[in-house]
């Protein structure tokens, strides 16, 4: 059987990510984005301890299956009480590093999954 690259370009990619900048369907953003499969937007939070909702809005608004939540060089987690209200209304949310985020973000939007990513930049070194 001969194996074909799906090559779906209708489907926002995550290309590169690196400090300062992450590179989506060949525009490059070096701020705080929000990517869905269908759009890619400017998200308004830069810090992950002070989260909450009115930050992730426009995310939610994709009515997403998981929400992947990108920290940073690093992995760090928003407030519990964040955390317990998107739990409450039934959302699944994974918290990891930016570079981890972007990973699976690409692999769940490959597998046609409501996924959306909400990315803080790797911070410059």
């Amino acid at each position: 059987m001969k194996l074909t690259r799906d090559d779906n370009s209708s489907i926002q990619r995550i290309e590169r990510y690196a400090p300062g900048q992450i590179s989506v369907n060949g525009v490059t953003y070096s701020q705080a984005i929000i990517v869905s499969p269908e759009s890619v937007a400017e998200w308004e939070c830069c810090d992950i301890s002070s989260l909450n909702e009115e930050h992730i809005d426009v995310a939610l608004g994709f009515k997403p299956e998981i929400l992947l939540l990108g920290s940073g060089a690093r992995q760090r987690f928003p407030s519990a009480n964040f955390l317990s209200d998107l739990a409450r209304r039934g959302m699944g949310i994974e918290v990891m590093d930016s570079a981890a985020a972007c990973r699976t973000y690409n692999l769940l939007a490959s597998e046609q999954r409501r996924v959306v990513a909400a990315l803080l930049p790797i911070e410059l070194e």
